[in-house]
């Protein structure tokens, strides 16, 4: 060995080694423990346990495509640029739109030219259009992504999903039962596992549904084919491959995590809103409608009404 190599460790170099080995063992457990605590939990027949209230956190009903944030959905054209529409500038900020990288695989949906025209028209009239502000049924995938959780229902033989918006349900048939005695706004769901993921075939839609609020709709031809992909105890990556030859030139697929509700107290509130759009839909059926300027007016305005009483006085 070279003059002055020492042939004998010092203490203080043997204890430094066994310090670094130490804390190499220490994280090689905590990675293998933390590992083992990212796998998602298995139900006794082996199978992913998807049961849980799920939910997106994104802008994707909004609109799937990428989009900035702007001042509301219902626009019209100002004095220097568009505005939001009379019926929902008083909401303001509540209003507003917030904006999203998108959801969409490529970014851009395939429509077919004309089809495109439609889909404009339909955000062109959002307010009196979007099935959602009516409370319809939301339809799939729509219902996955809303601002709403959802409830997975999973045993040896059945899957179930609960919705809290308008009380929506979908039964994952894991047995074909052959074809859907008529067509509807949630479609009828075939399940098989391919192994951790489920998959869902749906079809037999009715074409009411859209696929969010800025217009985006397909026809009675749509088919659903949804993947379920748990990633860790917690979330679960969310696939659907839409295709409707009717509408778009191909099939295109959309993609998001959802995320679990851990709270110790969760359940699936409901949202049976029904009731709540029951003036807006047959308000005008009434024996005596309500007058369109009943509602209260901006504070602005209702400041301005003791400015206009003090002039007069001082005028008297």
């Amino acid at each position: 060995m070279p003059d002055g190599f020492p042939h004998v460790l010092q203490p203080a170099v043997v204890k430094a080694l066994a310090a670094a080995l130490f804390a190499a063992a220490t994280v090689t457990v905590a990675v293998a423990a933390d590992t083992s605590a990212s796998r998602p939990a298995k139900l006794p027949d082996g199978k992913p346990n998807l049961n849980g209230i799920w939910q997106t956190m994104n802008s994707a009903n909004y609109d799937l495509e990428p989009h900035s944030a702007r001042a509301a959905l219902a626009m019209v054209p100002g004095q220097f640029m568009p505005v939001p529409a009379p019926q929902v500038v008083a909401l303001g900020a509540v209003g507003s739109v917030p904006g999203g990288l998108g959801v969409v695989e490529g970014g851009t949906i395939p429509y077919k030219p004309g089809m495109l025209e439609r889909k404009k028209e339909n955000q062109k009239h959002w307010l009196t259009s979007d099935p959602e502000i009516k409370c319809y049924l939301p339809g799939v995938p729509r219902a996955t992504y809303m601002p709403h959780p959802f409830q997975i229902f999973q045993s040896k033989d059945y899957v179930f999903f609960a919705y809290s918006y308008a009380g929506a349900v979908r039964n994952i048939y894991m047995k074909d039962p052959g074809p859907a005695p008529a067509d509807s706004w949630m479609g009828q769901s075939v399940g098989h596992w391919e192994g951790d993921t489920l998959v869902v075939e749906v079809k037999s839609f009715n074409d009411q549904s859209w696929l969010d609020r800025a217009g985006n709709f397909h026809s009675d031809a749509l088919v659903v084919v949804e993947r379920y992909t748990p990633k860790g105890p917690d979330h679960i990556w969310y696939e659907a491959t839409i295709t409707d030859p009717n509408v778009f030139t191909k099939p295109w697929k959309i993609g998001m995590p959802l995320y679990r509700n851990v709270e110790p107290n969760a359940q699936l509130m409901q949202f049976k809103c029904v009731e709540f759009v029951e003036e807006l839909m047959y308000g005008h059926l009434r024996k005596k409608p309500a007058p369109p300027k009943e509602a209260a007016a901006p504070e602005s305005a209702s400041a301005a009404e003791p400015a206009k009483a003090d002039d007069k006085k001082k005028k008297k």
